[in-house]
């Protein structure tokens, strides 16, 4: 798929929430519970679409540091909170991606902005947006204190049958997710919010 081919498939009409709840089933609508007026954090998160040495089409993510929260240890996209100091979510989606991984997504060619996404564990709406890089490599400086391990996914692998898989999830003692929704590529499971995410820039790109 050339730099070209992406450029038409973001001028459509998004998918929207129908990629979000085709891979989960099970969740409600974020923009019914947003609608109702819940309570929301804002937050967004970078997603860097490039063409590696091999020209796969590919993009960027971190497997969190293990910690006492909710998304310890899980595969996401560079991003995070919106602060004070930013002037808006894509600023937001810039910092984030420079401050855990060192890419200046700012550099980059910013083709759309997708569908938010609420988060109910963490109350946080997402906002997703998407870049095209020109970049091969990536001179990676991962944040120590946020991020295990940074992975480029070749997202042609996505459209295999193997590559989605479910598996029971036990969140605590007394509660287990039966039949979770997972893309797996090799030893990486993503599920959640970034599964969801991932499963709209799928869609865009079939």
């Amino acid at each position: 798929m050339t730099h070209a081919d992406l450029i038409k498939r973001f001028e459509k009409e998004l998918p929207g929430e129908k990629s979000h709840l085709s891979f989960m089933p099970f969740r409600g609508s974020s923009m019914e519970e947003i609608k109702k007026g819940i309570a929301f954090r804002d937050a967004a998160v970078a997603i860097i679409l490039f063409h590696n040495s091999e020209n796969k089409l590919c993009t960027i993510v971190t497997r969190r540091q293990e910690y006492d929260g909710s998304h310890s240890g899980q595969i996401s996209f560079p991003g995070g909170k919106k602060e004070l100091d930013d002037a808006n979510l894509l600023e937001t989606a810039i910092r984030e991606c420079y401050e855990e991984i060192g890419v200046h997504a700012s550099n980059f060619e910013l083709l759309k902005e997708l569908t938010p996404l609420f988060v109910p564990v963490s109350k946080f709406l997402i906002t997703p947006y998407v870049f095209y890089s020109s970049n091969q490599s990536f001179d990676y400086m991962r944040s120590e204190r946020e991020v295990a391990a940074i992975h480029e996914l070749d997202l042609l692998d996505l459209y295999k049958s193997e590559s989605v898989v479910t598996i029971d999830l036990k969140i605590n003692l007394e509660f287990t997710m039966k039949n979770v929704p997972h893309f797996k590529q090799g030893d990486i499971l993503i599920w959640g919010a970034t599964a969801l995410i991932l499963n709209e820039l799928k869609d865009i790109l079939s």
